[in-house]
């Protein structure tokens, strides 16, 4: 069977490129044929001046973008990997009615945590072309929750993790250096993360954070750490796939802050490198990070409870160290070899 997978190229940094990879990977080895089309062409060398202008930038890409979209042609399914708002129009909604006018089988995989809202508030915008495939396949049962509600059925099948990349181990001791994971983006509230650390750093003058990712925020969160004055922040910015494994190995205690989210999959490698984990519980979170035995759960946009749940972890080191063993035996479920078979029952179009 061929797979057309229309998604991101790692060149874009978040969940959805690294799924994409993932799956592209396990696809292959399991007898597939996969052409992988990025929504996000490679400019040509002399034209990639132009990513600094964002209306000019889009109309490149596009330019770029659709006429790959011929080579679905080839395909016998279209796999198509599907943010929200202007990312569903600009990438989607082409790639749903290219497939459809190929006659091709055609599935999204729908991964974002703002569905919700997109569903209610975008109505024409993205109700006619939802109605155009074939099946729409989620990767947590929240997000089957939030399209049931919306009139649609979907099926669930979990995220990948390559479990087998990250070392686990256990922290003992147990040290004050955090990790955060999430690109400096508005909904994943890395101010919140910031102010909590600093009131750590009260008690553990040691303590390090370390954030790993980019985004629209930085220059205000760069601000916000020089104002609170405290030292052992580091701003790494984009870590590719391949280096992940190290970050979380270099720390102790995983910790997000998100008011939005789905499945992330930060968080399942997080379990799987053995970082005990403390969270928001947003979208699927509140499945995956289950406060006490997976994880420490905080509310959002609270800096003291998520200071106080990191000195929780740290002041009762053996109940930290049981939940990241009780996490890392759960993230099993999420390796290829437990997914490969939910995704050939979607590609063959068998019953929910």
């Amino acid at each position: 069977m061929r797979i057309a997978l229309v998604a991101a190229s790692p060149e874009i940094t978040g969940g959805q490129s690294v799924q994409a990879q993932a799956l592209a990977c396990g696809l292959r080895e399991a007898g597939y044929e996969v052409a992988f089309i990025p929504i996000n062409p490679r400019f040509p060398r002399g034209l990639r001046w132009i990513r600094r202008w964002p209306y000019a930038r889009t109309l490149l890409n596009q330019a770029l973008y659709l006429p790959s979209l011929g080579r679905l042609r080839r395909a016998d399914v279209v796999h198509i990997f599907s943010a929200s708002y202007w990312s569903f129009l600009l990438s989607v909604a082409p790639a749903i009615l290219v497939a459809r006018r190929f006659r091709k089988r055609t599935v999204l995989n729908y991964h974002s945590g703002e569905a919700d809202d997109h569903l209610a508030r975008w109505g024409v915008r993205v109700h006619p072309w939802l109605r155009l495939v074939d099946e729409i396949v989620v990767p947590s049962e929240y997000l089957q929750t939030v399209f049931a509600r919306h009139g649609y059925r979907a099926r669930v099948v979990r995220n990948v993790v390559d479990t087998t990349r990250f070392c686990y181990r256990d922290r003992v001791p147990l040290r004050p250096r955090l990790v955060s994971s999430r690109n400096l983006h508005p909904y994943y509230r890395i101010e919140t993360t910031l102010e909590a650390f600093a009131l750590l750093k009260d008690r553990y003058p040691e303590a390090t954070l370390t954030l790993a990712g980019e985004g629209s925020e930085r220059a205000r969160l760069l601000r916000l750490a020089a104002a609170l004055g405290t030292d052992g922040i580091r701003f790494v910015g984009r870590v590719e796939p391949a280096a992940m494994p190290a970050l979380y190995d270099a720390a102790d205690i995983f910790v997000n802050s998100s008011i939005v989210d789905n499945q992330p999959v930060s968080v399942l490698e997080a379990f799987a490198a053995g970082l005990p984990v403390v969270s928001t519980a947003t979208g699927d979170i509140v499945a995956l990070v289950r406060d006490g035995e997976t994880g420490l759960v905080v509310p959002p946009g609270d800096p003291s409870a998520m200071a106080k749940a990191v000195t929780m972890l740290l002041e009762y080191p053996e109940r930290a160290l049981r939940m990241a063993r009780h996490a890392r035996d759960e993230v099993g479920a999420y390796r290829w070899q437990r997914v490969r078979e939910q995704w050939a029952a979607a590609y063959a179009g068998a019953p929910l």
